[in-house]
């Protein structure tokens, strides 16, 4: 993936950098200038110069309040807001782009002054502004969650160099090095916990508000907050490839990436604009051929209401706006989507296809059962770990977290027999350690009662007898039993199970977990077959959940590829569509129902835009509607889009 600089300008949607530009006197790109009551200063001046104007006109309150003192005053209040648009306008037409809402409301409010519609001009202008300020704020609102993500990058990094700590950049800090982050401080930089242990807000990254707490050797990640104590940390990558940096990078480019909605409407607006404005000019000239009292300056009039109606303001502002939301709120949830897209993609699949190990269960191993036959518990497993501590394999490791301290006993002359297990010599004893195969194949008889065994066991055979055995089963994850419930209530209609572990004990945790159907011992490019001729049975959308490591071709096959725990795994932030940043399952329903919330208030803009413009369209065309009307169906629409988009930004989806 290439790397850029993340800038806060490119953490907003597209519309708002070019054609919908930050530059016209009230949208400003940061936060900080919009929250500036200079912002808001052009519109509460016409604001008031208008209300002040129209008290005048009713009350008839001034006599000299006419002809050019009257023109004077409402072009006085229409300068501050109206300009900046003119100027827009006047822009785009340099830059070959006529038919933008810039071009139409300065033609509309300017049509209105023609034809002495004085205080109707410089309100459509002055609601217009509103409309952007709020446009504005309610982006803001919606990005404030994504840019927590920058607030958690860090600008500093205490470096060991030269016998002290010193302050440096950490886009200086090399890999090796060893770096101290104090209480309350953010860790600067991945790498490897070099302290006994350390507590950690990983909130920003993972979405959990509950403290992690590591061990010496664990992985500490960038942007975590330091909770309990000064620790130190060896660096294992640099910064520009940290987990922060590729979080933000990720997020930059999801703001990019449009959704097919978002993609037709922008090109909708294209055609639309200019074929409401041919239709206006129509309107204002063909009725001269058909209508007995034609009266130019009515028909003007109409025109100009169906301009000011026709601007697509409500749709080009409300639909990203209602996307980024989306994005926003899941960014809260712990969940990244790599762009609008998958959001709609996420509404569309009704299969859920899920890797074992890794994704409901926490792939660490652990002894569930030891069954000595010769020697004591103690006394057998003094035999079993001192083989294990020769072997590297995680079965091995699970076996010697029985005794911290390991076996008490040494095994000497240690061989491995491929596919098989261990031999060795303790206290001179000839020992094997391994599975079924082994013990056969030396001659040992393997009581009958291990044949009915699912999970994974490790046989030992001491002196050509069969010693005992253990049995090693990965743990289901907390919110196993929870995640697959929530899937099924979100809508899913298939849970199917595909792991690389052997196929009695995929069976046995999808009997467990309620999966429909399940199916064990394969590789990964098994999985990807199976996933093949599911999408191809017909109305098939496969969402593909997984590690992503070695199930990176699923993930990238699959319609929708989810990666879990992918805060430390580069291959799933390339590959996947969407990240769970920690390991729990249940925030994949999560993420769906945060794509349905997004899709449906979508829906109800475009339908709320297109209902009230259709029906004032044709009351103004008809003359039964005014500018005021035209107003409301404009700039009013477009408020309503707006603030139902950010709902998206409140919303709480509690676990079922």
């Amino acid at each position: 993936m290439k790397k850029k600089k993340v800038n806060l300008r490119d953490l907003e949607p597209k519309e708002h950098q070019g054609e919908h530009s930050h530059d016209d006197g009230h949208n400003h790109s940061s936060p900080e200038e919009v929250s500036n009551f200079r912002t808001y200063i052009p519109a509460i001046f016409s604001f008031v110069m208008l209300i002040v104007g129209i008290a005048i006109d009713y009350f008839d309150a001034f006599l000299f309040f006419k002809g050019w003192i009257r023109i004077l005053w409402y072009t006085v209040a229409y300068i501050p807001v109206g300009f900046p648009v003119i100027r827009e306008g006047w822009k785009s037409i340099k830059n070959g782009d006529f038919f933008t809402e810039f071009f139409l409301m300065s033609i509309a409010t300017l049509g209105a002054f023609a034809i002495g519609e004085y205080p109707e001009g410089v309100a459509v202008m002055l609601f217009y502004a509103v409309g952007e300020l709020f446009q504005n704020a309610a982006v803001n609102r919606a990005k404030r969650n994504i840019k927590a993500l920058l607030d958690v990058r860090p600008n500093e990094a205490l470096v060991y160099r030269e016998n002290d700590f010193v302050s440096v950049n950490p886009e200086t800090v090399e890999i090796g090095e060893k770096i101290q982050v104090r209480v309350g401080e953010k860790v600067p930089l991945d790498g490897i916990l070099l302290s006994d242990r350390g507590s950690f807000n990983t909130a920003a990254l993972t979405g959990e508000s509950k403290p992690d707490t590591i061990a010496k050797g664990d992985t500490v990640f960038a942007g975590s907050i330091n909770l309990d104590g000064v620790i130190e940390i060896e660096t294992t990558k640099e910064f520009k490839d940290s987990s922060i940096a590729r979080i933000l990078d990720m997020v930059q480019n999801a703001t990019a990436r449009k959704s097919k909605t978002e993609l037709f409407i922008r090109k909708f607006a294209r055609i639309y604009t200019p074929i409401v404005v041919f239709l206006a000019i129509g309107l204002t000239l063909l009725p001269y051929f058909f209508v007995d009292d034609y009266v130019f300056r009515d028909w003007l009039y109409r025109a100009l209401i169906f301009l000011v109606i026709s601007c697509p303001c409500a749709l080009v502002i409300s639909i990203p706006l209602g996307y980024f939301g989306g994005l926003g709120a899941a960014s809260r949830n712990g969940i990244l989507f790599k762009g609008a897209s998958f959001l709609d993609a996420m509404t569309k699949v009704n299969t859920v296809v899920m890797d074992k190990t890794g994704t409901v269960t926490k792939g660490v191993f652990k002894i569930k059962e030891i069954n000595s036959i010769i020697f004591e518990e103690a006394e057998f497993m003094k035999y079993l770990m001192a083989m294990e501590e020769q072997s590297t394999h995680p079965i091995a490791k699970a076996i010697l977290e029985y005794k911290a301290d390991g076996s008490d006993y040494e095994a000497t002359n240690v061989s491995e027999v491929a596919g098989k297990g261990l031999k060795g010599t303790v206290n001179d004893k000839t020992v094997f350690v391994g599975n079924k195969t082994l013990m056969t194949s030396n001659n040992i008889e393997v009581p009958s009662a291990t044949n009915d065994i699912v999970e994974s066991i490790v046989m030992v055979a001491i002196d050509g007898k069969f010693a005992g055995y253990v049995t090693i089963a990965d743990e289901l994850k907390e919110d196993a039993h929870q995640a697959i419930k929530q899937i099924r209530e979100s809508g899913i209609s298939k849970i199917i199970m595909l792991s690389g572990d052997k196929d009695s004990i995929t069976q046995q945790v999808a009997k467990e977990l309620g999966i429909d159907w399940a199916k064990g011992g394969l590789l990964p490019e098994d999985k990807l077959n199976e996933v093949e001729i599911l999408k191809k049975q017909p109305d098939t959308r496969v969402a593909f959940i997984g590690d992503g490591i070695n199930d990176a071709p699923v993930l990238a096959a699959s319609d929708v590829g989810i990666a879990m725990g992918g805060l430390g795994s580069d291959v799933a932030i390339e590959t996947a569509d969407v990240i769970i940043q920690n390991d729990q399952p249940s925030k994949i329903a999560r993420a769906i129902k945060i794509g349905h919330s997004t899709r449906r208030i979508v829906w109800q803009n475009i339908g709320l835009a297109f209902g009230v413009k259709v029906i004032v369209l044709i009351l103004g065309a008809g003359g039964l509607a005014t500018m005021w009307e035209a107003v409301f169906a404009d700039v009013g629409v477009a408020l309503l889009a707006i603030l139902n988009a950010v709902r998206l930004q409140k919303m709480k989806w509690k676990d079922s």
